[in-house]
Parts: C-alpha cells; structure tokens; sequence
C-alpha cells in the first residue's frame, strides 16, 4: 500500500483552514448579534447606536449567511 503523503497533508492543511475559518466566521456572527446599543445620553447616541446596532445586525446575518453557503457547498461536493 503507498500512502500520497503530500495530498494527505494538503488535505489536512485545507481541512484546518476552512474550519478554523468558518469558526472565526461563525463567531463573528455571534458578536454582532450580541451588540446592544450601550450609547446613552439624549438622541443623537440613541440613534448613532441604533445605526451601529443595526449594522452589526446586518454584519452578523451576512456572517450567518455565508457559514450556510460554506456547509452547502461542503455538502455538494461529498454529495455529487
């Protein structure tokens, strides 16, 4: 039996990268979701932390969204 001990390790390589990534990713989902706007006194930090939150909620669902593309397109290909 011959072991390809190069693929093995490029393999291995890709393998670590991708989760350490969608971990990295993933996390950063969870951060702009637990974004509560901390901004006080008077209405303009009310509303620049309303723009903040809302933006950190929008990074967050993008965030989301492409962990889902990266596990259907892991998905795919173990699949065709």
């Amino acid at each position: 039996m011959h072991i390809d001990w190069a693929a093995l390790g490029s393999v291995f390589g890709v393998s670590l990268a991708v989760t350490v990534g969608l971990v990295g990713l993933f996390t950063l989902g969870i951060v702009g979701l637990s974004r509560q706007g901390t901004a006080g006194g008077g209405e303009a930090g009310a509303s620049a932390a309303g723009g903040t939150t809302a933006l950190a909620r929008t990074g967050a669902y993008l965030c989301f969204a492409l962990c889902a593309a990266a596990v259907a397109y892991g998905i795919y290909l173990i699949v065709a």
